[in-house]
């Protein structure tokens, strides 16, 4: 079992703090994981042009979009983690996400996903709605703890215990939910099929 792990913040710090606290569970539980930290480098938005179509991977190199979706390929889960700034997901995060799933889907589909913040006050759940949106579309289960997926300033010497707390539960959740798929595949129970093909348009 892998668990793909993304800190969406350009720094090293409070969000990437609270994947290292679920990372402690993963291994004690004997789950692999790792971090794909997005770092200050500049990420450029998606440009619309389809060729991820064509190339199933984005046409724009140079930064961490393409690597993100060799690596979902292997990988049986996700935790997306971003920090809120002006209550919204970082514009980094973002921009990596709309980008790796238009050109990658297809590797992220159907496997859980878990979105974490950390913040300062406000802006959480504003946050995860987004951050879910994502992995709804793209039919993935999403993973629950027992409290919103929050942390405030986790590295700081007056810790949010309810909050590591809640990191903590919620990659035990992430494991059971995986070693259920996974028992499900050995008992013969596949992935469901979609319908593609029917697209409403408003536009008469």
């Amino acid at each position: 079992m892998k668990i793909l792990m993304v800190n969406g913040s350009p720094k090293k710090g409070e969000t990437r703090a609270a994947l290292e606290e679920m990372g402690k569970v993963f291994s004690e539980l004997g789950a692999q994981y790792e971090i794909v930290d997005l770092g200050s480098a500049p990420v450029n938005d998606c440009i619309a042009c389809r060729k991820c179509t064509e190339l199933k991977k984005c046409v724009i190199g140079g930064d961490v979009v393409n690597e993100l979706i060799e690596k979902a390929k292997t990988a049986d889960g996700f935790v997306f983690g971003t920090p809120v700034y002006y209550a919204h997901p970082s514009a980094r995060v973002l921009a990596v996400l709309d980008r790796a799933f238009y050109a990658g889907g297809y590797a992220f589909a159907h496997k859980p996903a878990a979105a974490i913040t950390s913040l300062r006050r406000a802006g959480s759940c504003a946050s995860m709605d987004v951050m879910n949106k994502y992995f709804t579309i793209s039919e993935m289960p999403i993973v629950s703890s027992s409290y919103w997926n929050q942390v405030f300033r986790p590295s700081e010497n007056e810790r949010d215990a309810e909050g590591l707390q809640t990191m903590r539960n919620l990659a035990r959740n992430m494991v059971w939910l995986v070693s259920c798929i996974q028992a499900g595949k050995e008992k013969g129970i596949g992935l469901p099929e979609s319908e593609r093909g029917a697209r409403t348009n408003f536009n008469r």
